[in-house]
């Protein structure tokens, strides 16, 4: 691997540019998709997932049957059940702390306050194929039970016998999940936004999935909320000369096996560090299952910098406003108040990234891309609204009625200044 000096940081931008965007082909056929749905409904529904997934669903086989669910358990074993449970409790644990009430003030005759309500329903997407993601399931659905969402409905496609992957199954019943449908890509996002005979309609739209899911969600926003769209994932690592290279390689390598497009990043003052784990990284990729994978997002966006101290590390790092930010320093807490931009901050070397992927607590969907320079972790919030009130009496309304009329004659909005002023007008209740 190439070592960067901190003044070539204009080469490290440009390499570390990835873009989350789909291609037009992608929005192409999304749109296409989108429209299918929208209009016919449930005959495009399934006439898509008989073509994507080799599944022929109809009315009666979509859902999930708690029979189906009953038969998953039985499929995961007795201590892979026990750590989705204690996951699924440390994540409701944090997610609490998150619920918030609403407020109101009152002076005079005059109330003021906010509602902090639920949505309706929320959908959760949960990606598919040959892989079972129980975290992201436990991740998205948690959130939203704690939000008081009062339906939550999980979609993800199926294989080509209608099965559902068990691991899925079980964590969205220890989840909490009130439906699961066998159902998944553009067409399930449309599904959802617009709804069809089969499908409710979602107020929000959350989880993750691939391109065509991306561009789904993205095309569908207005007509439905969404979490974000997520780009490929990155960890950046910063570490003094005391840090462990081995823990340093194994950390890194955890997002580069994610996708070809993943990054992982280490700014460390400590030349000779950067060398050994340089070296440990390379080492630890040749032993990995995964590593076409690994080796390819290594040598396109696995990056190391040299930078003159760690405060200017810090500095680099709040700029890249990256996904995961790892702190591997004597004394890491004390360099947390450093810290501007992070989805999320992993604090010493008994803190690695995949704690928080899975068993911590705190939300694994992050803002990626920078994106973490104005956004924030999946959360309670995603899933409420909020609405303020209004209620003036007579004498208050009275008091700033004058001030009211100043400022909608100041916009040029007459009809605004007679709406308040009209109230004011001579009655007999004046005489």
């Amino acid at each position: 691997m190439r070592i960067y000096e901190s003044y070539e940081i204009a080469l490290v931008r440009e390499r570390l540019k990835r873009k989350a965007d789909s291609d037009g082909s992608v929005i192409t056929a999304v749109r296409g998709i989108i429209a299918d749905v929208k209009h016919i409904g449930d005959a495009a529904l399934f006439k898509y997932t008989k073509k994507f997934d080799g599944f022929d669903i109809n009315e009666r086989n979509l859902r999930v049957t708690r029979d189906e669910i009953g038969a998953a358990y039985k499929e995961v074993s007795s201590e892979l059940l026990d750590t989705i449970r204690k996951s699924a409790a440390n994540i409701t644990a944090f997610h609490k702390m998150q619920k918030r009430d609403g407020f109101e003030i009152k002076s005079g005759g005059a109330v003021t306050g906010q509602l902090i309500l639920p949505v309706e329903r929320a959908g959760v997407y949960v990606p598919g194929g040959k892989a079972a993601y129980p975290s992201s399931v436990l991740m998205n659905i948690i959130p939203a039970k704690i939000a008081g969402v009062p339906e939550i409905v999980m979609v993800t496609p199926p294989d080509k016998a209608g099965r559902i992957e068990p691991l899925t199954l079980v964590a969205a019943d220890i989840a909490g999940a009130d439906m699961i449908l066998k159902i998944g890509g553009a067409q399930a996002v449309a599904a959802l936004a617009y709804g069809t005979n089969s499908v409710p309609k979602a107020d929000v739209i959350t989880g993750p999935g691939n391109a065509y899911v991306a561009a789904a969600k993205r095309e569908v926003f207005g007509q439905a909320g969404i979490d974000m769209i997520a780009g490929p994932s990155e960890v950046l690592i910063i570490a003094d000369g005391n840090a462990n290279p081995k823990y340093i390689a194994a950390d890194f390598l955890s997002q580069a096996e994610h996708d070809e497009k993943a990054a992982g990043v280490l700014l460390t003052p400590c030349e000779s560090l950067a060398k050994k784990a340089a070296e440990e990284i390379e080492r630890q990729l040749a032993l990995l299952p995964r590593y076409d994978i690994a080796a390819r997002s290594v040598a396109d966006f696995g990056t190391i910098v040299v930078t003159a101290s760690l405060d200017e590390a810090f500095d680099i790092a709040n700029e890249l406003a990256p996904e995961h930010l790892e702190i591997l320093t004597d004394v890491p807490w004390k360099k947390l108040g450093k810290v501007k931009n992070a989805g999320a901050v992993f604090l010493g070397e008994y803190t690695p990234e995949p704690l928080g992927d899975y068993f911590a607590g705190p939300n694994h969907v992050l803002p990626t891309s920078g994106t973490a320079r104005f956004s924030s972790a999946l959360s309670v919030d995603d899933f409420v609204k909020k609405t303020n009130y209004v209620c003036y009496d007579r004498q208050s309304l009275k008091g700033c009625y004058n001030d009211i009329v100043r400022f909608a004659e100041a916009e040029g909005l007459d009809a605004h200044a007679r709406s308040v002023s009209i109230r004011f007008e001579y009655t007999r209740e004046d005489a």
